[in-house]
C-alpha cells in the first residue's frame, strides 16, 4: 500500500479503486505513476457531474454530457432543455454511474497511452 500510486487519487470509490488495480496490474512502478498522472487529469468526480447536472435546471442543460465527451447528447439536451427536464432528472439520479462510465473509459485510454509510450521508448 505504501508504494501504491493510486492512493494519491482523491474521492475514489472502492469500486473505482479495484478497477484501477486491475488496470495497473501489469505495469512497473514508473508506468503506474505515469498512469496516475494521466488518469487524474481526465478523471471526473461524481460531485462535479452532479453540479453540472443541476445547472440544467437553470436553463443550461447538457453540460454534464459535454464534459463526459457525449457531444451529441449534450447538443440534444441543450436544444430540448434537458429533454424537457426529464433527461436532466434521470442524469441527476444517475450522476454516479455517468462519472463511473466516463472514468472507466478514461482509465482504459490512459493505460493504452502508457503502453504506447513504453513501446516507443523501448524501440
Amino acid at each position: 500500500m505504501e508504494n501504491d500510486p493510486l492512493v494519491n487519487l482523491k474521492g475514489m470509490s472502492l469500486e473505482e479503486y479495484s478497477y484501477l488495480k486491475q488496470v495497473v496490474a501489469g505495469m512497473d512502478p514508473r508506468q503506474s505513476q505515469n498512469f496516475v498522472i494521466f488518469y487524474s487529469d481526465r478523471r471526473k468526480d461524481p460531485q462535479e457531474i452532479l453540479l453540472f447536472t443541476l445547472l440544467g435546471f437553470l436553463g443550461v442543460a447538457g453540460i454534464q454530457r459535454f464534459i463526459t465527451g457525449q457531444m451529441g447528447m449534450g447538443i440534444l439536451y441543450f436544444l430540448t432543455f434537458g429533454l424537457c427536464f426529464i433527461g436532466t432528472i434521470v442524469d441527476l439520479i444517475n450522476h454516479k454511474s455517468i462519472a463511473s462510465e466516463f472514468n472507466r473509459k478514461a482509465a482504459y485510454e490512459s493505460a493504452q497511452l502508457i503502453k504506447i509510450m513504453t513501446e516507443q521508448t523501448e524501440a
